[in-house]
């Protein structure tokens, strides 16, 4: 990679910013017993009467001990979708700037361009939904600052080659994310313990999934600590309220638990796809290192609505780029997947 300049990439705005001291910012509790009136908070205790740590101290030095990184190298988001939306904010200059996103892919980049005015260059991922190395590279040009790399991918569930990644990495002057939401169900390597090697480097990563805790909305952001000090310049003060940090740390803590989980899902996962073998009208089963499954049907929209009407959701993929005809399975426990292989079976019968 040539010379890669992180100055280059920050908006000029961003670069000039002052970022917002919060009391809690100014004053960071010591452990001594202190009487605070400095925030304007109601002084009656109940547990969440005081603003939470804008800097989420515990739960970093919790996750910088369990992926083995800086806690200066780690940001939480309100949701991964937060964390996303500060990375265009932070490098992308509207109606002037460009990113290139991966279809079939996680839709949200999308969005976030169009929120954030940027154009969004899309290239195709190849039949076999891998990365298109010399198209993506083609793209590139002054204005693009971020590429995004979904693996493993949302939604053909498959982590790309290591090898493309790398060259990627090595040939783009601009900010490649990796977004790992899924990564606790792979086989493959986390991208973290490369953010020192790579300068252009970002991995996301959430509690949504393998964690089981969408509804507190954690995402977190790994990367240089260059990179995480400009996003701090422009993070809301107060962005990961107390009881998201409260549960998100207990959570953290239970990792023991957490990959016991895990190792069941990928157990109903197999299950999963054995049985979906069987299915005549299931054309292709496609290989996933994710907690879901996709598959190629002979008619997506008809099949979709007969499990709706069995009291199952799955998801419709089939206006998605290269995906027609193709449903996707999340896996569930192992009493909601012996369902949905029933009334796959059922369906099956009337062919």
């Amino acid at each position: 990679m040539s010379e890669f300049n992180l100055q280059n990439l920050v908006r000029a705005n961003v670069q000039k910013l002052q970022p917002y001291s919060s009391a809690r910012d100014e004053y960071k509790a010591s452990g001594t017993e202190m009487i605070f009136l400095d925030a304007n908070e109601n002084p009656y205790e109940n547990g969440m009467n005081r603003y939470p740590d804008p800097q989420q101290r515990d739960l970093k030095s919790a996750l910088a001990k369990l992926k083995n990184v800086k806690e200066e190298q780690i940001l939480f988001g309100n949701g991964s979708d937060e964390v996303l939306d500060l990375i265009f904010r932070a490098f992308c200059e509207p109606g002037v700037d460009n990113v290139i996103t991966l279809p079939p892919t996680y839709g949200m980049y999308k969005v976030l361009t169009g929120i954030n005015n940027i154009e969004n260059r899309e290239v195709l991922l190849t039949e076999e939904f891998q990365l298109d190395i010399k198209s993506i590279l083609k793209l590139v040009d002054e204005q693009t600052k971020l590429l995004f790399i979904c693996s493993p991918n949302n939604p053909t569930g498959n982590a790309f080659d290591a090898r493309a990644i790398k060259t990627i990495l090595e040939n783009f002057n601009g900010i490649v994310v990796i977004d790992e939401a899924y990564i606790d169900f792979s086989s493959y390597e986390t991208w973290i313990g490369f953010v020192d090697l790579y300068p252009n480097l970002i991995v996301t990563q959430t509690l949504s999934k393998a964690y089981g805790m969408a509804g507190i909305r954690l995402g977190i952001c790994y990367a240089s600590a260059a990179i995480i000090s400009v996003l701090n310049k422009i993070k809301p003060p107060y962005n990961v309220n107390e009881l998201t940090q409260q549960k998100a740390l207990e959570r953290v803590l239970a990792v023991d638990e957490v990959f016991d989980e895990v190792e069941s899902i990928l157990e109903e996962r197999n299950r999963l796809m054995i049985a979906l073998q069987e299915i005549k009208f299931i054309k292709e089963i496609f290989p996933t290192d994710a907690n879901f499954v996709l598959v190629k049907v002979d008619d997506a929209n008809e099949r979709y609505q007969e499990l709706i009407e069995k009291g199952i959701v799955i998801r419709n993929r089939t206006t998605q780029p290269l995906c027609e005809n193709t449903l996707r399975f999340t896996i569930g426990t192992s009493v909601e997947n012996k369902k949905l292989v029933e009334a796959l079976k059922f369906l099956n019968k009337e062919i």
